[in-house]
């Protein structure tokens, strides 16, 4: 796909959170994430990436993404990732499992008072 055609890929404003890992350097960096499309996405941290770095992105409900660096200006930098995502998976709520941080999970339901059991 040429950057054109990248450009006229529909765009979904948002911003989430997302870990970053980028190809030769240690360790996972916390950016921000302000859109996402099919085929890639704008992101803002005060890391230094360069275009054409190598990068995965762990992107919400999907896992991680590989993509590369398409442009950077200030804090803010384009990926675009090796294959195409659906970005509606990403907006989903996030569903509730093993791995979901307790403060995402439902709180807890109690029984109805006349289910209560006597000690």
């Amino acid at each position: 796909m040429s950057d054109n055609e990248h450009r006229q890929l529909a765009r979904d404003s948002l911003f989430v959170m997302a870990e970053l890992r980028i190809d030769g350097v240690g360790g996972e960096q916390r950016i921000r994430v302000r859109n996402l499309s099919s085929g890639g996405l704008m992101a803002e941290g005060d890391i230094r990436v360069q275009r054409g770095q190598l990068v995965w992105i762990k992107v919400r409900n999907i896992g991680w993404v590989e993509g590369s660096v398409a442009w950077v200006q200030d804090n803010r930098f384009g990926i675009a990732f090796r294959e195409e995502i659906d970005p509606k998976v990403a907006r989903a709520p996030m569903v509730a499992g093993e791995g979901t941080p307790r403060f995402v999970k439902p709180a807890m339901t109690f029984a109805p008072v006349g289910e209560l059991r006597k000690i």
